[in-house]
């Protein structure tokens, strides 16, 4: 006899429950359970007259050796920021989910973007979910689009498709994928809906051949509400977050690029401008000549950069000495703080220490461990490092210097910023490296003074 299952799902994540919760224990998201609807498992029984799997044969197989090779055609988005994160482009075909807090800029970015396919002679459709096409009017006239972009209101799934399969546009963009029906699902913006509209788009994507972007609402912890299985469903994932005066875009999915590319840009009037030089934007309010301050070579996802590592010391009023730390992982600089007191007798038991990753960005890199070291010791020892040096490398526990991932892309990009001396670990061509922090300090004072 066949069984009747029902299950709830979480509107939020995606979390499954035989009942429905108050709170989800994934998301912690509250009264956001939904009951799907059920479905009927059984029917033959196994080892009956049709087989054990009811008859079923198995479909055709291809041998890898028999696939051709295909490269998927890409055409630019018109901003070079948003090309590198993507790996080169929009590609034909290719569906993008792109997330971001309410007002980061997701909307103005693909419009620009419209905008600039528009112009080299693309036909792109716009699906206004969110927003009526008045206010898209005025938003385009604020940043200067010119190009004649097609809009529809129509947000059922299966309307979009159909447009995408008569009209063939290169580019189609759906804001956001939370409106999107689809017939028969419960309401708009249910796990359901959700994800059969991004399986429904994504197919159709697939065979007109049109890139498509999905804009994504985020929980409150930033990842993108909806079932996972959308992330999964999608080819590219990317994120837009606020860093300081910055906005990054941050790819964490890409199956046909690399995971992990940055892309800066500054929010002005006329829109999201890109950042091509990060490090001299960063680095552009760097006070020359102060105690405590240190410029860092990093790596953040793919990229190089320049950043500056600031410490702070001074005397307690408090009986156990502060440590406070922001934009580093603060265990990290735990584990370099003890190594100068024991590897360096730098006395630190009665000082409150302060270090600051400047600008707002959090960068887990290991590779920072070195300019924590010297910017601690140049706050407390109140000695500036030269301005023409630029320091990476990793710290262990006897005191050693170590080498980092990405040491020629970050020695590179520090030499196109005009830095000329750079304190890094040993084996990198053509550097002279240094083996242990003692060694690093006294390297770089005896530069100061040449």
């Amino acid at each position: 006899m066949a069984r009747v299952t029902t299950k709830y799902v979480c509107n939020s994540c995606g979390y499954t429950s035989a009942k429905p919760l108050g709170r989800c224990p994934n998301c912690q998201a509250w009264n956001s359970f939904e009951e799907e609807v059920p479905t009927v498992t059984g029917g033959k029984t196994r080892g009956g007259g049709a087989g054990g799997y009811g008859g079923i044969s198995g479909g055709k197989l291809t041998p890898l050796s028999t696939v051709g090779r295909r490269e998927e055609p890409r055409m630019s988005s018109g901003i070079s920021e948003v090309d590198r994160v993507l790996g080169g482009g929009l590609v034909a075909g290719g569906v993008t989910l792109i997330g971001g807090e309410p007002g980061i800029g997701k909307s103005t970015l693909l419009l620009q973007v419209a905008d600039s396919v528009a112009r080299a002679g693309g036909t792109v459709l716009y699906v206004a979910g969110e927003e009526s096409l008045e206010q898209i009017r005025l938003r385009a006239d604020r940043l200067g689009v010119t190009a004649d972009i097609q809009l529809t209101r129509d947000t059922r799934a299966e309307h979009i498709a159909a447009l995408m399969n008569e009209h063939r546009p290169v580019l189609c963009i759906v804001d956001s994928i939370q409106t999107v029906t689809v017939e028969g699902e419960g309401a708009p913006g249910g796990v359901a809906q959700v994800r059969d509209g991004t399986s429904m788009l994504t197919r159709a994507a697939k065979e007109t051949g049109t890139a498509t972007v999905l804009v994504g609402h985020v929980t409150k912890d930033g990842t993108v509400a909806g079932p996972k299985v959308m992330e999964h469903i999608v080819d590219t994932t990317v994120f837009l977050e606020t860093v300081g005066a910055f906005r990054l875009l941050r790819s964490v999915k890409n199956r046909f690029g690399q995971a992990g590319e940055l892309g800066v840009f500054e929010m002005r009037g006329e829109g999201l401008i890109a950042v091509e030089n990060p490090s001299a934007a960063f680095l552009a309010e760097r006070p020359v000549g102060v105690p405590g301050s240190v410029v860092a070579a990093t790596v953040d996802g793919q990229r190089p950069m320049l950043l500056e590592v600031q410490a702070l010391a001074s005397k307690t009023p408090y009986p156990n000495a502060r440590r406070v730390v922001v934009g580093l992982d603060p265990r990290r600089v735990d584990v370099v703080l003890a190594v100068l007191e024991r590897r360096l007798d730098l006395t630190l038991g009665g000082l409150d220490i302060y270090v600051n990753l400047a600008g707002g960005l959090k960068v887990p890199d290991p590779g920072l461990d070195l300019a924590v070291a010297l910017a601690v010791y140049s706050a407390v020892v109140g000695r500036a490092l030269p301005a023409n040096v630029a320091v990476f490398g990793e710290v262990g526990l006897a005191g050693e210097v170590r080498s980092t991932v990405a040491s020629q892309r970050r020695a590179e990009e520090a030499g196109r910023a005009g830095y000329k001396r750079l304190i890094v670990p040993p084996g990198l061509a053509g550097h002279a490296g240094v083996k242990s922090v003692e060694e690093a300090v006294g390297v770089v004072w005896q530069t100061a003074k040449a």
